[in-house]
């Protein structure tokens, strides 16, 4: 099985979609449509890779049939993310919050992905020793306080109505005025993401940003995207230069 890759191309400062302009564009708002209209209740969503392929298949290895010495594979994977977000994070301890499970489904899984994820990629993290501190696992802070039907299907305000109330903080106290790293294997529409930055938030948390694995994106390669205009506009170049070669450009009246 090849090794997942990282996400290459240009995407939205906000909630990390994929955009279809080209890399290295200077467009200033880098924001995609959606967080132009409405800013989440959190400051950044970043991921490791895309939701497809390998990286998708170890996911559902470790979620569905239990393959629990892929935590430490993608906790690697979600420490690279955070190192690379972490110059952008304030002064002080960040505080980790996994999101849960329903613990009926906790208890049937045996484990929260989630957490398992996190707990590997903080063990990479405290090497090197100046990240060993930087961040502090609050797990057990955030319930699922019900169980909630698939989000498999549902539009993303079905996935909104979907997932309200389905979260709840049980003591604040861990997180009162303390800037948050949320963290989960998958982000795809941001329903789970934003439910829980709305609850943590609510409780009196400060800040908060989103870390994952992996995410589904729109538009699945941008730099493929970027690289086809490139080479169109490379093929155009080459057509108007080879008539002015043969003094067939029209002249602009």
């Amino acid at each position: 099985m090849r090794e997942p890759q990282p996400l290459c191309g240009t995407f939205c400062s906000v909630c990390g979609e994929a955009c279809d302009f080209p890399t290295g564009l200077n467009i200033g708002d880098t924001r995609c449509r959606i967080c132009r209209k409405a800013h989440p209740p959190f400051d950044r969503a970043v991921a490791y890779g895309s939701y497809d392929g390998n990286l998708r298949d170890l996911i559902h290895l470790l979620k569905f049939d239990q393959v629990r010495p892929l935590a430490p594979v993608l906790g690697r994977m979600l420490a690279d993310t955070i190192r690379a977000l972490e110059p952008t994070l304030p002064p002080g301890t960040i505080a980790i919050v996994p999101v849960p499970l329903y613990a009926k489904k906790k208890a049937q899984r045996g484990f929260n992905q989630a957490e398992a994820i996190a707990r590997a990629a903080l063990k990479c993290l405290a090497r090197p020793s100046r990240f060993e501190r930087r961040f502090e696992l609050c797990g057990g802070v955030l319930l699922r306080s019900r169980d909630t039907e698939s989000q498999i299907g549902l539009s993303r305000r079905q996935r909104r109505e979907n997932l309200r109330g389905a979260f709840s903080v049980c003591d604040p106290t861990p997180i009162l005025q303390r800037n948050i790293l949320l963290v989960d294997d998958v982000y795809t529409t941001g329903a789970t993401a934003s439910e829980c930055a709305r609850v943590l938030r609510r409780a009196g948390a400060g800040r908060v940003w989103v870390a994952t694995v992996a995410r589904t994106l729109k538009i699945p390669d941008v730099s493929a995207v970027s690289s086809a205009i490139s080479s169109a506009t490379s093929d155009d170049l080459s057509w108007r230069q080879s008539r002015d070669d043969n003094g067939e450009l029209a002249s602009v009246s």
